[in-house]
C-alpha cells in the first residue's frame, strides 16, 4: 500500500496505478514518508532503495495490483461478491463501494481484521454495509464456515483475489484453501500471485541475494513457491481453469512501457487467472 501511496505522487500518464484512498489507510510513519515523496528526487530515491533489496519488485508489486484491478473490473457484470483473502489494508474494497452495491468479503487474521475496522472507522467514518470484515487464519481456520458466518452463499459466483499472500503459506494451508473453494458456484473467477519455487528453494535468486535472506535465511517467511507451467494443472485439482498468466515480461509491456517508465519487473512472482468449472 506505501507503494500504491507513492505512486499517486506521479503525473498521471506516468502513474502505474490509481488509488487515492491508499496514503490514508497508511500508518503515520509511513504516511509521513508517502508525503515526502511528493517530491521528485525523494520518490526516486524510495524506488532506487526498494531496487537495491529487490530488482524489479516495485513494478511487480504495483503492476500485479494493476493486473487485479483489471480483471475485477472485467468481471464486475457477472459476479455476485468479491472476497479478498489476505487483505491487509488494502483499499480495494471501499473503492469497490464507489461502483457497486455487492458484497465484499475482507479475509485476514483477526489481529488485522481489528486494525482494519480501526483504520477504515478513521478515515471513512464508518464501515460500509456491503463490506464484511472476516477473521481467520488460513492455517487452521475452515474458510467457507467462516465466510458463512458473515453472510457468504456458495451460490454466490465469486471473484476471489489471493494478492501477495500464497508465499506465506504452507503447501498444505494453499490446498486446504483451494479444497475448501471446491463448492464455489461455476464461473466465479480468482486472480492470485505466486513465488517462482526455484526461488523458494534457493535454485535460483534472481539476482535478489538480500531479499532471499531476508524471507528465507535468517527468518522463514516465506514457504510455498510454484512454476509457471505448473500452475494450469494445480488449479485444474481443484476444479478452476486457468485462463491467464502474466510473468514480468507481460508486466512491463503491458502497463510500464506505455508511461515511458525504465522500470524493470522481477521474474521471482508471477500471477494467475482462473475461471471456476
Amino acid at each position: 500500500m506505501l507503494l500504491c501511496a507513492v505512486e499517486q505522487n506521479e503525473p498521471a500518464d506516468r502513474r502505474l496505478v490509481d488509488d487515492d484512498l491508499a496514503e490514508l489507510f497508511l500508518p503515520a510513519p509511513l504516511r509521513w514518508l508517502a508525503t515526502a515523496t511528493r517530491a521528485t528526487v525523494l520518490r526516486r530515491a524510495l524506488v532506487g532503495a526498494s531496487e537495491r533489496t529487490g530488482p524489479g519488485l516495485w513494478a511487480n508489486l504495483v503492476c500485479r495490483k494493476r493486473f487485479v484491478g483489471d480483471k475485477l473490473a472485467e468481471a464486475l457484470p457477472d459476479i455476485d461478491a468479491v472476497v479478498i483473502l489476505g487483505a491487509g489494508l488494502d483499499t480495494r474494497a471501499y473503492l469497490l463501494t464507489r461502483q457497486i452495491r455487492k458484497p465484499v468479503f475482507e479475509v485476514d487474521l483477526p489481529v488485522n481484521i481489528a486494525r482494519k475496522a480501526r483504520t477504515v472507522r478513521k478515515v471513512l467514518g464508518e464501515l460500509p454495509l456491503s463490506v464484511r470484515l472476516v477473521g481467520l487464519d488460513f492455517q487452521r481456520d475452515d474458510l467457507l464456515t467462516s465466510l458463512a458466518e458473515h453472510g457468504y452463499r456458495t451460490d454466490y459466483r465469486v471473484f476471489f483475489i489471493w494478492e501477495g499472500v500464497t508465499q506465506y503459506l504452507t503447501e498444505d494451508a494453499v490446498r486446504t484453501t483451494l479444497e475448501g473453494l471446491r463448492p464455489t458456484a461455476p464461473g466465479s473467477r480468482m486472480v492470485f500471485s505466486y513465488v517462482r519455487r526455484d526461488f523458494i528453494d534457493g535454485t535460483n535468486r534472481y539476482g535478489s541475494p538480500t531479499l532471499y535472506r531476508s524471507v528465507r535465511g535468517r527468518r522463514q517467511l516465506w514457504h510455498f513457491g510454484l512454476l509457471p507451467e505448473e500452475v494450469g494443472g494445480f488449479l485444474e485439482e481443484y476444479g478452476w481453469r486457468l485462463v491467464e498468466q502474466v510473468g514480468p515480461d507481460e508486466l512491463v509491456e503491458r502497463y510500464v512501457r506505455p508511461t515511458g517508465r525504465n522500470l524493470p519487473a522481477s521474474q521471482i512472482e508471477w500471477s494467475a487467472y482462473a475461471e471456476k468449472v
